[in-house]
């Protein structure tokens, strides 16, 4: 499906969905469990591969009236009947493969061509490093993969630079080990907040997990467990596009109000002070949890998303929109996420007319430079590359085509029917 978006001016209110990330680890965290109920989940394409391979471990997942009833697998997962296919979904192949290692066979996971080429070299020795087994049948660290061993727990090292989703996998596997797992650290973790979510659910699911002087540590011998339905939090990452819809083109003397923004440890809530250092004219009610954000006349800032990878193309978006420079630093591991995020923007903000510089760990968007034109651009098969190219065709002249469109649905799959029902003029069509 490609989707055209016109110049538009929006207004009122909106829902972000529910949060990808928190709804991956509570359906896994259900999983672990004898048996849980994950309230208010997102479905979307990503969370349904989760659902898919908590079954294929041996569980069951029933979805009734907004609600995940979760038969679990009791701590030890099943080996599974067939491959675990996790489409386009990185976050179900890490935390996966991780619980795969805990069974006594053999998993095979795989995923569609863009999984196959993201980078799993790090948790497959993390594995043979606690006497599992983890291969890649190409043996070049990336998917399809083998894995299994009934990994009893342990120490290891792994890079902190590439994936944060590593360390969130050990540590929901570890706590139904013997033993433990402790997870040393050989560089900065790149992502921290995403552990922090981690750490997060795993509490509300009655599991003890700390950080340490050198990473993490989660104990041996617990049991995941909850009496009451876990509640998933409204998303920050599908968020900033709403928010950066309002900052840019909202009506004079309206705003945007996105509803559902609760504070939590989500990183990408950092899209707040972005705005706020931009000169965008935001405030948040976090007791009502309501973000209210007007039109705004921007100007460029430095921005580091070492900690905030998925908000690089609402930022770039927006750079493009305001006066100044705006610098995205710390960015060369958003360059293995579902596409290169980094070269995926600097090349269709370019097809739009922004004047932007690409260098390996930068994107730097020239917004005095750039004047934005409708014109058609690539999604890359990616949901966020999507939603940030249909921002920029709020404010671009004439009429922007986003291919792919369909991919929103990795994450925010209404998100065309609330930008529409904001005012933005949007036509769907199939390719």
């Amino acid at each position: 499906m490609d989707v055209d978006i016109g110049r538009s001016q929006v207004c009122g209110r909106a829902r972000a969905p529910p949060s990808k990330s928190y709804t991956h680890r509570a359906i896994l965290a259900a999983g672990y469990s004898d048996a849980a109920v994950v309230a208010g989940p997102l479905v979307s394409a990503d969370t349904r591969a989760t659902m898919r391979a908590v079954e294929a471990f041996g569980g069951a997942v029933d979805r009734d009236d907004r609600r995940l009833r979760v038969e679990g697998f009791d701590g030890r997962p099943d080996v599974p009947a067939d491959v675990i296919d996790c489409e386009n979904s990185g976050t179900t192949m890490r935390i996966s493969t991780a619980c795969a290692a805990l069974g006594d066979g053999l998993t095979v996971l795989t995923g569609d061509s863009s999984l196959r080429s993201r980078p799993q070299g790090p948790l497959l020795d993390a594995i043979e490093g606690l006497d599992g087994r983890a291969e890649s049948t190409r043996e070049n660290g990336q998917a399809p993969l083998v894995v299994g061993g009934g990994v009893d727990g342990g120490a290891v090292s792994i890079p902190g630079d590439v994936s944060s989703q590593y360390v969130t996998a050990l540590l929901m596997a570890g706590a139904v080990t013997e033993e433990g797992i402790t997870v040393g650290l050989e560089t900065a973790l790149k992502s921290a907040p995403y552990v922090d979510i981690t750490i997060e659910v795993l509490d509300e699911f009655g599991i003890e997990a700390t950080e340490t002087d050198a990473g993490y540590r989660v104990p041996g011998e617990q049991r995941y467990e909850r009496a009451e339905p876990y509640p998933v939090p409204g998303d920050f990452s599908s968020m900033s596009y709403l928010l950066a819809a309002g900052a840019v083109a909202a009506e004079k003397n309206e705003g945007v109000v996105v509803e559902g923004a609760r504070p939590s440890a989500q990183g990408d809530s950092a899209i707040l002070d972005v705005l706020d250092r931009m000169g965008a004219d935001v405030s948040w009610d976090r007791e009502a949890g309501e973000i209210t954000v007007r039109r705004s006349d921007l100007s460029g800032v430095d921005v580091d998303v070492g900690d905030t990878p998925d908000l690089l193309p609402t930022i770039a978006v927006l750079g493009a929109a305001a006066d100044g420079e705006t610098r995205i630093g710390n960015c060369e591991h958003v360059r293995y996420k579902e596409t290169d995020r980094v070269g995926a923007m600097a090349t269709e903000l370019e097809a739009l007319g922004a004047s932007v510089t690409e260098k390996r760990d930068t994107l730097t968007i020239h917004g005095g430079d750039s004047s934005l034109q409708g014109a058609t651009v690539a999604g890359h098969d990616d949901h966020r590359i999507v939603m940030a190219l249909s921002v920029a065709g709020l404010v671009a002249e004439g009429t922007t085509t986003v291919e792919g469109a369909d991919h929103v649905d990795v994450s925010f799959p209404e998100f065309f029917d609330v930008i529409y029902d904001l005012g933005a003029e949007v036509v769907q069509h199939e390719r």
